[in-house]
């Protein structure tokens, strides 16, 4: 029996297997601080905070952070589901093995998969709570955000400037949607109260939603769908602030308000002050909840936060603006003025046939047998190529994949207007 005051010898194969672990462990390029604060009416606001997670790549381990808002609306059910599975439904649509750059080229397909399949196996449920999703992924300097309904994230560069990083999907503020829907059979107008009365705010019909986007809402129809705005960012050498938060805060205070408010505090004391803002410009009308991450180099230290410069003129981003055609694919890096935040990826089309296409860099993501979107495996003649119906094929054929099952299929053409919805006649509860 040992002495308590003897040392516990530690076999020396340990001690390699340990600092071999910590050689094949990927230190992350960045550091990584968040802050979070919310103020509940309805208690329908649910967040998911999730740092250092850990993949296997070849034979070391990369790490990345993740982070969502989920704003749930007629319930708490499917904000709570989404939280819950919406980071396994995405991951399960990226084949295991890629490196760290393929996995982060395939995070927007695999985004889109992974709201549709929330969405699907949610309604399932039978339930007719429905919610918004602002969803991150952080790996590196590379931030990618998923976003559908009116919780809006925004980000701004250590060096100056602002960026919208997620697509607003009131009706309200958003042409192309009223467009989709209308296009799609569906109905957009106001609440009316009898004589010819309209109130409140644009809403879709049936169903009286006001957002054209959301997971769940199995009771308003197909015309709201779940795939997301999706927009990459690489960040520039210096880092950058993040604010996610929900429509409690963004219907009373500015970008702009929100970022003024809180400079020069620490991410962990900036989220609550931005709450506080929000309600006491506009009171407590709505569940108000921030999240706030900061992003720094490994080698600078977490307090620059207080030397953040306002947003250089010039170098605001709006919401909806109009990109080039090149917005859709990856940007050739050698062409991108060096070390300022790099827009690398943004797509905004509702058409699964677009967003999960193979013109798209990994063009073996997708297995032959695998469905694209659920992940079920199909027997050989089972799948539906996403390219059957497209509206503009190009060279591509009805049986280059990838590949739904049936239920996605019937699911996508609902979404596009292509059948009519057996939910569709229930209308709304």
């Amino acid at each position: 029996m040992s002495g308590l005051g003897e040392r516990q010898t530690v076999p020396l194969s340990v001690l390699l297997k340990r600092e071999l672990a910590n050689e094949k462990t990927e230190k992350p390029d960045v550091v990584i601080v968040h802050g979070q604060a919310s103020e509940n009416k309805k208690g329908e606001d649910f967040t998911l905070l999730k740092t250092e997670c850990q993949r296997v790549v070849g034979d070391g381990v990369s790490t990345y952070s993740v982070f969502g808002l989920f704003d749930g609306h007629n319930g708490s059910a499917a904000a709570i589901y989404a939280k819950e599975n919406l980071l396994n439904n995405v991951l399960s649509a990226i084949p295991s093995d890629l490196n760290r750059d393929d996995w982060v080229s395939a995070l927007p397909r695999a985004l889109v998969a992974g709201f549709v399949k929330t969405d699907k196996d949610f309604q399932r449920k039978a339930q007719t709570s429905g919610t918004t999703a602002t969803f991150m992924i952080i790996d590196g300097c590379v931030v990618t955000v998923a976003s559908v309904g009116d919780s809006r994230c925004i980000l701004e560069p250590h060096e100056g400037g602002m960026y919208y990083l997620s697509a607003d999907h009131r009706l309200d503020s958003n042409e192309e949607e009223r467009i989709r829907i209308t296009s799609s059979g569906g109905e957009v107008g106001r609440l009316n109260t009898g004589g010819g009365t309209e109130v409140g705010p644009l809403r879709c019909w049936p169903g009286g939603l006001c957002l054209s986007r959301s997971i769940g809402d199995k009771d308003v129809g197909e015309f709201i769908v779940p795939v997301p705005h999706v927009k990459q960012v690489k960040l520039s050498t210096v880092g950058g602030r993040i604010i996610i938060s929900s429509d409690g805060v963004w219907d009373a205070l500015t970008a702009e308000m929100a970022l003024d408010c809180c400079r020069g505090m620490s991410a962990e004391v900036a989220a609550p002050h931005i709450v506080k803002e929000a309600v006491q410009a506009k009171g407590l009308r709505d569940d108000t909840t921030c999240i706030v991450i900061d992003v720094y180099p490994q080698e600078k230290p977490p307090t620059s936060s207080a030397t953040q410069k306002k947003p250089a003129k010039g170098r605001f981003k709006s919401i909806f603006r109009k990109k080039s055609s090149e917005s859709s694919s990856y940007v050739d890096k050698q062409y991108l003025e060096p070390d300022v935040v790099q827009e690398l990826y943004e797509e905004g089309s509702a058409m699964l046939s677009e967003r999960l296409e193979t013109k798209y860099p990994l063009c073996n993501m997708f297995k032959l047998f695998v469905c694209a979107v659920c992940q079920v495996e199909m027997k050989p003649g089972e799948g539906i190529s996403i390219h059957v119906g497209a509206s503009n094929p190009g060279s591509l054929r009805p049986w280059d994949g990838p590949f739904l099952c049936s239920s996605c299929q019937e699911k996508r053409e609902a979404m596009e207007g292509k059948r009519t919805s057996d939910r569709l006649s229930s209308g709304s509860d």
